[in-house]
């Protein structure tokens, strides 16, 4: 039998802080955004009605989803018993070590339902799938209508996610994220952000799910290999939800996730606190590598130090010198005056 990636069991870290009591009408995303570090909201969802009909059992959880399910074509990542679950890179991280194809939600429940009680059952996973395209009405029964910040003008991502025993190596996301246990157990393993470099990343083309991934094996770490994740371990922190739990973490964290029963779903809100009109930031790192990354060293600090007064330093302080009408895109930005400066960038892209 091959191992399961949750055989080897969870990873010693410190716990995330736990919080009971709290409801959605006293949930507020400035303080939870405020902490700037993960916190499991206990029991916060615990009387949506997914969660009680994954109580009754994977069947009654599949059924009640499939009542919503609109007949659209969604992605089933599919993966050889020999993987255990953990989505990843092929053996020359060329490619991917499972399959992607347009399937029936219904036609693929219906494979993971065969598969209950196989131990050798092949990894079954639908993620990051949009809930009100594709399970209409399942909000009006499941959700946690957010308070979203009046200037954000930027709505959540809410998407569902559904499997079997899986593994989504351990990555980061560009927004917050309010991750809500369904049906099944999910243990998250959390890093923060300056510990990218002892996680080792991936190569940047392909990703297992979109984005970068660690390249160390949770299930069994090499250290020799891969020494920094030690220090990495020191400074993680572990999530053990049980199904209505909700899980917060801050934009740019780390996080392993681990589904760890024969039938999973969790549904996932993404948002930024920042206005629409923003660019990721993520562009911006791409360009600096081709840019930027091996210029010599001494231009490279001189180039640190503009940065900290242009960007990473106070925002108003590159401009507060200047007239108003002076300031340009050192003052703040508005949707016309982003665009302005949008276009002056492709323009010397495009050069």
């Amino acid at each position: 039998m091959n191992a399961s990636a949750t055989d080897a069991g969870p990873i010693a870290a410190r716990p995330v802080e736990t919080i009971a009591g709290m409801t959605a009408d006293t949930l507020s995303l400035d303080e939870l955004l405020a902490r700037d570090r993960p916190v499991v909201l206990k029991g916060l969802a615990a009387d949506w009605p997914l969660v009680s009909a994954g109580r009754q059992g994977p069947e009654t959880a599949m059924a009640y989803l499939l009542g919503f399910y609109a007949g659209k074509l969604v992605v089933g990542y599919t993966g050889q018993p020999e993987i255990g679950g953990r989505y990843f890179y092929d053996k020359d991280l060329r490619g991917l070590n499972f399959a992607a194809e347009r399937v029936r939600l219904d036609d693929y429940l219906a494979q993971v339902a065969a598969h209950l009680d196989d131990p050798q059952a092949p990894s079954f996973y639908v993620g990051s799938t949009d809930v009100d395209t594709y399970l209409p009405g399942l909000r009006e029964e499941n959700d946690l209508r957010l308070p979203l910040p009046a200037a954000a003008g930027n709505p959540p991502l809410v998407s569902i996610w559904i499997g079997n025993r899986t593994t989504a190596t351990a990555h980061y996301d560009m927004s917050n994220n309010l991750a809500c246990c369904m049906v099944g157990r999910r243990r998250f393993t959390l890093f923060p952000p300056e510990q990218v470099a002892n996680l080792y990343p991936g190569p940047l083309e392909p990703t297992p799910g979109g984005q970068v991934v660690s390249m160390v094996d949770f299930r069994n770490p090499d250290f020799a290999r891969f020494p920094g994740f030690g220090d990495a371990l020191a400074a993680a922190q572990v999530a053990e939800l049980e199904p209505g739990d909700v899980l917060f973490y801050p934009a740019l964290w780390w996080h392993h996730v681990e589904a760890l029963d024969a039938f999973n779903a969790m549904i996932n809100y993404w948002w930024n606190p920042v206005p629409a009109y923003f660019d990721t930031p993520e562009t911006t790192l791409l360009h600096a590598l081709l840019s930027l990354r091996d210029r010599p060293e001494s231009e490279k600090r001189g180039w640190a130090a503009l940065f900290d007064y242009y960007v990473f330093g106070q925002a108003e302080r590159a401009g507060a010198h200047l007239p108003e009408s002076a300031r340009g895109p050192l003052g703040p930005l508005d949707d016309m005056s982003a665009r302005r400066l949008r276009a002056k960038i492709l323009n010397r892209l495009n050069r």
